[in-house]
């Protein structure tokens, strides 16, 4: 017998014995990883991440899924890419005995009239041996208002009524007012970020704060770095104000890039958190920042970085150095005279019952470098440091602030916390009839009252 015939006997016995291994029994039913695919905030016309769904086939024998569709046809919000294939339907696919294929799933909803997040359905219809078997589509929809590199030049107002969904970048222009009013969401795509050459207003309350953040709303994303790259203010930008934001998931979180020309502070940050940035929470290149009652925390280098000098003026913010996804080298607040790139330039830092604590044993450094002159007054702070140099002021060195649940994003102080009642009276500082007189809880600051932005009434 020829090495051909073999060959085709073989081949022949093997196609038969393939056929006996595919069950028709209509008990044979399939398993799936979910009976509902999930998805959460997906807004018009950007589409979701893809999920997978895992389907098995625990039976011996394979089994031949005669018909894979989405119920909802040519019309639905979903694709699918079915066992590597992009297609919505498929026929007569095999899954041998004790296997299984992926199928990713993708939402894509096209804009409608509607304000609220409203819900996507549909299902993926599996046919087996007369077997209907469904697995659950649902998406959560949002309208949104899209941003695509375009730059403000009149003074303009952004409500709560839409996201705003910002694509490649958005420029404040010179001599233009961008007020964002409480509760709106200004999201940013991959790498987008905003640029402010005139004056950003971020109006949120307490109940109601603006965000700013990365737009992908997946659970995976929440807590997520570096989705987009910041908030920058030029310097030509003056009196910017974000009172009551949420700054998120960015590279920078903030940038500073000068002095301003006036006594006006170029940027107040007021009763605002700060978090999850890949590189610094904010960076200050002779900058003049107010910062008051503000939470930062968790930043890949620094929580606050203020070099070729500047105008700083610090009071009763929590610096947080807890990095659950970087291993930080450097102190949570550094700040210097000079820069590589900048001229040397004078320091003045008022940094008063503020909580500077943290994972390392140096969170502090004021890093004198040159003759430029650095006035700096450190008082009522509770420092993690193994410097002597903020010894006095009533300064709480290495004195632990007992914070209710770091690692859970709660530091509020626990009721025995040994810092109760340890920082300065500020009720003569100018910023206290409209800033320092609560806390970031909307709590009455009473004096004696704590360091950080959390009172302890």
């Amino acid at each position: 017998m020829s090495y051909l015939s073999v060959l085709l006997l073989f081949l022949a016995f093997t196609a038969c014995r393939k056929s006996e291994g595919i069950t028709t029994d209509a008990k044979a039913k399939l398993s799936f990883s979910t009976d509902t695919v999930l998805f959460d905030t997906v807004f018009t016309s950007s589409g979701s991440t893809n999920k997978q769904l895992k389907v098995y086939n625990t039976n011996q024998k394979a089994v031949n899924i005669s018909q894979i569709q989405l119920s909802g046809g040519a019309g639905s919000y979903f694709s699918l890419i079915i066992n590597g294939q992009p297609v919505n339907q498929k026929s007569n696919l095999q899954i041998d005995g004790n296997d299984s294929i992926s199928i990713y799933v993708k939402a894509t909803i096209d804009a409608n009239s509607q304000t609220k997040p409203f819900i996507a359905q549909d299902s993926i219809v599996f046919n087996t041996n007369g077997n209907k078997q469904t697995v659950a589509l649902v998406a959560y929809g949002q309208n949104a208002v899209f941003i695509n590199n375009q730059t403000i030049t009149a003074n303009t107002t952004w409500n709560s009524s839409l996201p705003y969904i910002v694509y490649k970048s958005v420029t404040v222009a010179s001599n233009a007012t961008l007020t964002i009013l409480p509760g709106t969401k200004v999201l940013f795509h991959s790498n987008s970020g905003m640029h402010i050459k005139g004056t950003l207003l971020a109006n949120g309350t307490p109940a109601s704060p603006v965000l700013f953040s990365g737009d992908r709303m997946e659970s995976i994303y929440a807590d997520e770095p570096g989705q987009w790259s910041g908030l920058h203010f030029y310097s030509s930008s003056s009196n910017s104000k974000l009172h009551y934001t949420l700054v998120k998931n960015a590279i920078i979180g903030l940038t500073v890039d000068s002095l301003s020309k006036t006594q006006t502070p170029r940027l107040s940050l007021t009763n605002s958190i700060v978090k999850n940035m890949t590189i610094a929470g904010f960076v200050g290149y002779n900058a003049h920042l107010n910062a008051f009652n503000n939470l930062f925390y968790n930043a890949g280098q620094y929580l606050l970085y203020g070099v070729s000098g500047g105008k700083y003026n610090l009071k009763q913010n929590t610096f947080a150095g807890y990095n659950a996804k970087f291993p930080r080298r450097t102190p949570a607040l550094y700040f210097s005279d000079l820069s590589n790139a900048l001229p040397t330039r004078n320091l003045q830092l008022q940094l008063i019952n503020n909580i500077i604590w943290g994972s390392l044993t140096e969170e502090l450094l004021i890093d004198k470098k040159t003759t430029a002159g650095i006035d700096a007054e450190v008082s009522n702070n509770v420092i993690k440091t193994i410097l002597k140099t903020y010894e006095g002021n009533s300064n709480l060195l290495n004195t632990d602030p007992s914070f209710i649940e770091p690692l859970k994003d709660n530091f509020m102080l626990k009721n025995n916390s040994s810092i109760i009642n340890k920082g300065r009276d500020l009720s003569a500082d100018p910023a206290f009839g409209i800033f320092l007189n609560k806390d970031l809880n909307d709590q009455p600051r009473i004096f004696p009252s704590e360091p950080g932005c959390y009172e302890s009434n």
